[in-house]
């Protein structure tokens, strides 16, 4: 019998690589205005949060509501480049012709984001992930390559993800310039104990269960080991089905979850 089948569940709705269920509660909406307001008023814009908070899948699940037509969405993930590499992709993805020197480089992405802007009528969306391991020569490059008609006007939205470390390197003197320049700043907390029982039965139901699979102590006992963090959450419920299920038990309870606890090392 597969697991899923013993939970009367259409798919394991805890696997990343499994059919994805966003689940609203009071803080990813209030991370969706905050966007909604970037996306509408143009610029820099900051989420921060701890490993497994969820701001990629709260970005993914913004970027759907964009409208095609008026946005271009480009994502880039920092740590996977030098600062050139970083350039030249980013006129890349913007549909321009890269080339090797960084002047270069910042006149084909002006013109591109230009371009996109002005004859397009297209809003440039630049989400760039893993953004605390962006260095200090790059914050300052940034106020330059997103400068146009003297501060005038924001043609693009800068979306800056990444941990709460970027918001301590943000408040060195030398990067105030570019700080108060950021009009949307949100870290994304943990979830609270309602939020997380919410997070998992809300799951299970939308992955087709008709009962109730976890005890009341099993999902109390997840729930404080993994702080609120969803990725921990999801980590601990798919350990849950995958040791309940090799048990033959149609209910998880705490034991099992303590199982699972040990077994990710928490």
């Amino acid at each position: 019998m597969d697991y899923t089948i013993r939970y009367g569940l259409e798919f394991n709705p805890f696997l990343k690589n499994s059919k994805e269920i966003f689940v609203s509660t009071d803080e990813s909406k209030e991370v969706l205005f905050r966007l909604d307001y970037l996306a509408k008023t143009k610029g820099f814009g900051l989420l921060t949060g701890s490993p497994g908070r969820g701001k990629t899948t709260a970005i993914r699940k913004w970027v759907q509501t964009l409208n095609n037509s008026q946005y271009k969405v480009v994502y880039t993930c920092f740590s996977t480049f030098s600062p050139n590499d970083f350039y030249r992709n980013l006129a890349t993805e913007l549909g321009a012709q890269a080339h090797y020197r960084k002047p270069d480089n910042f006149r084909v992405i002006q013109e591109e984001l230009t371009r996109l802007s002005v004859e397009k009528r297209k809003t440039p969306v630049i989400i760039i992930d893993e953004a605390n391991y962006i260095s200090s020569a790059i914050l300052n490059d940034f106020k330059l390559l997103f400068n146009f008609e003297m501060d005038s006007r924001d043609r693009a939205v800068v979306l800056l993800s990444g941990l709460p470390s970027l918001n301590a390197t943000l408040r060195l003197s030398v990067h105030e310039p570019f700080r108060q320049r950021i009009i949307m700043n949100y870290e994304l907390p943990a979830f609270t104990k309602e939020e997380g029982k919410s997070y998992v039965l809300d799951k299970l139901q939308r992955a087709g269960a008709t009962r109730a699979i976890f005890e009341d102590a099993a999902l109390e006992a997840i729930l404080n080991a993994s702080d609120g963090t969803p990725r921990i959450i999801n980590n601990l419920c798919n350990s849950c089905l995958l040791i309940g299920d090799s048990r033959k038990s149609d209910m998880i309870t705490a034991e099992i979850v303590m199982q699972a606890i040990n077994n990710n090392e928490i």
